[in-house]
């Protein structure tokens, strides 16, 4: 079903791109330039035409495409986290020699350790 849905919002897609690019440009931006039959910028709407009827079509089933593919994945989810399926025991870092146990750089000194070096003679 899943499947289905996709195909038909895919074909939806790119049937509203090629139906947006077959309109007539406006010359303006937003709508805002003349419309060569009758109403211009200032009026109130403009006639409908085949192919504004045609793009509300495919715009609304385009919207109902992509809620129903919403829908179909938050049912097909899976409730559980990726972290829930991590493992809880991390490897333990390698023992580098002359490091701190576990290899941490940034570990504090051990107490009984003098703070500087010893010169040599």
């Amino acid at each position: 079903m899943e499947n289905i849905i996709l195909v038909i919002h895919l074909i939806l897609a790119l049937g509203l791109i090629g139906i947006v690019l077959l309109q007539r440009s406006e010359g303006g931006g937003l709508g805002m330039g003349s419309s060569g039959g009758g109403g211009g910028a200032m009026t109130g709407r403009q006639a409908a035409t085949a192919l504004g009827k045609v793009t509300w079509a495919f715009a609304i089933g385009f919207f109902i495409t992509s809620i129903s593919l919403v829908v179909i994945a938050q049912q097909n989810s899976v409730s559980s986290s990726v972290l829930d399926t991590a493992p809880l025991d991390a490897p333990a870092a390698p023992a580098i020699p002359g490091l701190p146990l576990g290899g941490d750089l940034l570990a504090p000194a051990p107490v009984d350790a003098p703070a500087t070096p010893p010169r040599a003679n």
